[in-house]
C-alpha cells in the first residue's frame, strides 16, 4: 500500500472514530461500506480498512447480520473500566508525586483549568482534550509509557459510554483535577492517590445517575 492510500485509510478511520466518540454514530449503528464511502467522499477501500481498524480497537463489532455495528458498552462494562482506571490512575498519581521531575506540564495544565473556571466555559471537545492531556501527563510523570497507553485506552472507552461531557460535572471536575495536580506538585503521594480516587468515584456516580435503565 502506498503512502497516499495509507494516509487516506488513516484519515477515514479518524473521521469515523470521531463520529462514534461525539455521538453522531450511536451504539448499534450499522457501518456499511457504501454508505460511508458516499458520506465521506472516498472509495470503499479506505472505508473497509477503517471499519477493520474500528473493530480491532473495540469501537465496532461484527454483528450476526454480517454488517459491523458501533460497539455498545454495558453498565457492567463501564463500572469495570472505572474500577481498573482507579487502580491504575491512583498508582500513577502516587508515583508522579514521588518523582523528581519539574512537572511543568502539570503546571501548564493547571493554569488552563483555572482559566476555564475564570473565563468562558470550553466546549465538550476542548474540555475532554484537556482531561485526556492531564491524565496522560500524570502517567508520564509516573515514568511509565505502558501505564500511559493503558490509561489512554480506558479513557477512550469511558468516552464512548458517556457520549460527551455531563454539564453539571464541569466545575466539580475542574476542582477535582486541581486537587490532584496540587498534591502531585507538592510531593504528597497519598494525598495525590486519594484525590484521584475521589475524582474517579465522582465520575462513576455521575455516569450512573445519567443512565435511564428500567432497573
Amino acid at each position: 500500500m502506498g503512502d497516499a492510500a495509507q494516509t487516506l485509510g488513516t484519515s477515514t478511520f479518524e473521521r469515523m472514530k470521531a463520529m462514534i466518540l461525539d455521538g453522531t454514530l450511536e451504539p448499534g449503528a450499522p457501518l456499511r461500506e457504501k454508505n460511508f464511502a458516499d458520506r465521506l467522499g472516498v472509495s470503499r477501500t479506505p472505508v473497509r480498512e477503517a471499519i477493520s481498524q474500528l473493530v480491532s480497537e473495540g469501537f465496532a463489532e461484527r454483528a450476526t447480520s454480517g454488517t459491523p455495528v458501533v460497539s455498545s458498552i454495558s453498565l457492567a462494562d463501564i463500572m469495570e473500566i472505572l474500577h481498573v482506571r482507579s487502580l491504575l490512575e491512583c498508582e500513577a498519581a502516587r508515583k508522579a508525586a514521588l518523582s523528581n521531575g519539574k512537572k511543568d506540564d502539570l503546571l501548564e495544565l493547571r493554569a488552563k483549568i483555572v482559566g476555564f473556571l475564570d473565563g468562558i466555559r470550553p466546549n465538550s471537545e476542548a474540555h475532554f482534550a484537556l482531561d485526556v492531556q492531564l491524565h496522560l501527563a500524570i502517567a508520564r510523570n509516573a515514568g511509565s509509557r505502558l501505564l500511559a497507553e493503558l490509561i489512554e485506552g480506558l479513557k477512550v472507552k469511558t468516552r464512548m459510554y458517556g457520549q460527551g461531557s455531563i454539564p453539571e460535572r464541569f466545575e466539580p471536575g475542574c476542582h477535582e483535577h486541581l486537587a490532584i495536580i496540587d498534591a502531585i506538585v507538592s510531593g504528597e503521594p497519598e494525598n495525590a492517590a486519594e484525590a484521584m480516587r475521589f475524582h474517579l468515584k465522582k465520575v462513576r456516580e455521575s455516569i450512573i445517575s445519567h443512565i435511564n435503565h428500567p432497573f
